[in-house]
């Protein structure tokens, strides 16, 4: 008897990954990738600070707002069918600065120490990763595909956030390494993570995930070092310019992936993950 085809085994190998391509959510991890991401991190820290104090909403009415226009962005983002660059970046910038505020609110509001504050946002991210591959098999972006994985995603980038929020608050306040020293400290623990996958054979997705935890407390030291005064070791641009120059540079950069699609990734980066 000649067996039916499904609907998956009759499409050709080359339709099935045109189809999945379409409907990875996230964009190929290239220059601007990074590039972006830290510019991000940056806007994450410098605008929850022009927010609060420049502007004088305070920490919970700038909780709140952030809050709120993250939770549209991601529902415009989970409702999308395929990776849009303007719609996945704008919720990236609002996890940042949602992130930072986490950290800033309990910190202080609460009073809880930056030591706790960076190990309890570890434990919590461990935690994520854990039942995001218990339950998918695979921590690859490559593979966002569904929506179980695309909430395991974002729930581990607002981690990453609050986590470097934490951790680089730690390095350059409490600990006492200034911003600039905390900008070369982060900025060479990313180039060993480089090192460690293209040298050493580091898996690509350990790597991954480790130089994006890294990207945020580099990107906090960098908007510190930028917008705090001189006499606190900044360069004085201040929190109003140093998000502006951040996020100009982030709109021009997301405007030209949107119309070379340089980003877009590729039908064997999707499937090659699920195969390994």
């Amino acid at each position: 008897m000649t067996k039916t085809p499904t609907p998956t085994t009759g499409l050709r190998t080359t339709d099935r990954r045109a189809a999945r391509t379409m409907l990875n959510k996230v964009p190929e991890v290239t220059l601007y990738f990074w590039l972006i991401k830290i510019l991000c991190t940056t806007v994450g820290e410098t605008a929850a600070d022009y927010l609060n104090d420049t502007l004088g909403f305070g920490l919970t009415n700038t909780s709140l707002l952030m809050a709120g226009l993250l939770a549209a962005a991601l529902v415009v983002q989970f409702k999308v069918r395929r990776y849009v660059p303007s719609v996945y970046w704008i919720a990236v910038v609002l996890i940042s600065v949602v992130g930072t505020l986490i950290t800033d609110n309990l910190t202080d509001n609460l009073g809880m120490s930056l030591w706790i504050s960076t190990g309890a946002f570890s434990l919590a991210l461990a935690a994520t990763f854990a039942g995001w591959y218990s339950l998918e098999r695979t921590l690859s972006i490559h593979s966002i595909t569904s929506l179980r994985r695309e909430a395991f995603y974002w729930l581990a980038v607002l981690f990453t956030f609050a986590l470097g929020t934490a951790a680089g608050d730690l390095f350059g306040e409490k600990l006492n390494f200034g911003y600039g020293p905390s900008v070369l400290i982060f900025g060479a623990m990313i180039a060993a993570v480089t090192i460690a996958w293209s040298k050493l054979g580091l898996n690509a997705i350990t790597a991954f995930w480790a130089a994006y935890i890294l990207t945020r407390p580099l990107g906090a030291s960098i908007g510190d070092l930028t917008s705090q005064s001189t006499s606190n070791g900044g360069l004085g641009l201040g929190t109003t310019g140093t998000s502006f120059i951040f996020l100009t540079a982030i709109l021009a950069l997301v405007g030209y992936l949107t119309l070379s699609g340089a980003d877009q990734t590729t039908s064997d980066a999707v499937l090659e993950p699920d195969l390994a």
